[in-house]
């Protein structure tokens, strides 16, 4: 379908998802209320959630880069080549997963689907079929997993494989590193009465963030810990409206990161983290809101295409029953302490003799 079809009512349709998605899509923390903000209106979309959770992480990636840890181990170049990759992918995504979203919404109000204008938006075919399936027999699972593989595949060829990001990202000795200290973390913050902070962390960890086939899997897991019990549903959902999402990680464990710099300028890092808890007198660590960390980019246009060519993708439907253990915290934290590590580590390599 070409946009010289459309009627009149479905152009002005058309540009009034356009211009919602562009305001939406401004930087991390609006796009990331987007996405609650959706999931409160339909609960049956599942994705908009996992979306936004993930979306969290996204956005305490890009402050972790001007954070006390990480601008410690990155130079200036680094730092913003790191944030260009995450604020780029973070974009695409929003950028084609939220008119899917509202013309999903559109088709409730006027009681028909109107997911055949998707081709408009350059959505690929397959989840064009995937929410025809949906308008059907209303399975939440199989929309998630199937928006799951749609992003990331979407992704694949506009980031991951993107020649800058491979030269600047990918083959840097600091995304190695990143492997090797496990940073990729994605960490679900929950309300737990019975533990001391109060905020419980469940999650998983991707290794190989340039494997296509793992970051599905990765989608997967996280979308079974998000959903697979219904009491633990409720306590994410319950610290998602309760936490507005600033970017900072003082969000979830303000006892361990404060968005306020703490530590005495020009004074030498030394080990604060133990057993998930900073010692006595010491300060906490430093994490910044977005806001002050990186400015709203302007983007280009977003390459067009469709990802969809290898109809073997569907198998990554199929269920998994297997119980996904997602206890985070203490590697998370054990994380903190190699991160610690290598900063006194780099220092000491590197002090003027």
């Amino acid at each position: 379908m070409k946009e010289s079809d459309l009627t009149k009512e479905e152009k002005r349709l058309v540009q009034q998802i356009l211009t919602q998605t562009k305001i939406k899509n401004e930087n991390n923390i609006t796009r990331t209320q987007a996405y609650f903000d959706f999931y409160q209106r339909h609960p049956e979309i599942h994705w908009a959630f996992l979306g936004h959770m993930v979306s969290r992480n996204g956005g305490w990636n890009m402050t972790d880069l001007k954070g006390e840890l990480l601008s410690n181990l990155l130079n200036e170049q680094e730092q913003q080549s790191f944030f260009s990759f995450l604020e780029r992918g973070n974009w695409l995504i929003f950028q084609d997963v939220y008119p899917q979203f509202l013309l999903y919404e559109e088709s409730i109000k006027r009681k028909k689907p109107l997911f055949y204008l998707l081709p408009i938006f350059h959505v690929s075919t397959f989840m064009e079929t995937i929410w025809n399936h949906f308008w059907k027999y209303g399975d939440p699972y199989i929309l998630a997993i199937a928006l799951v593989i749609n992003e990331q595949s979407y992704l694949e060829k506009r980031v991951i494989q993107n020649p800058l990001f491979q030269k600047e990202v990918f083959h840097t000795i600091e995304f190695k590193l990143q492997d090797l200290l496990s940073l990729n973390h994605i960490l679900f913050p929950y309300y737990d009465e019975y533990k001391k902070q109060k905020i419980g962390l469940i999650g998983q960890t991707l290794h190989h963030f340039g494997s296509l086939h793992e970051r599905i899997l990765l989608g997967k897991r996280l979308y079974s810990l998000l959903f697979h019990k219904q009491d633990m549903l409720y306590k994410l959902v319950r610290w998602a409206a309760s936490c507005p999402h600033m970017g900072t990680r003082k969000d979830y464990w303000p006892h361990l990161f404060n968005d306020v710099y703490e530590s005495v300028p020009g004074k030498p890092y030394r080990r604060r983290i133990k057993n998930c808890q900073i010692q006595q007198g010491i300060p906490r660590i430093y994490s910044p809101r977005l806001a002050y960390a990186w400015k709203n980019v302007t983007h280009e246009e977003a390459d067009k295409g469709d990802w969809f060519d290898d109809w073997t993708i569907i198998h990554y439907l199929n269920k998994q029953d297997e119980e996904i253990n997602g206890e985070i915290a203490d590697e998370y934290c054990k994380t903190l302490e190699k991160m610690e590590l290598a900063i006194i580590a780099k220092k000491a390599i590197f002090r003027p003799q």
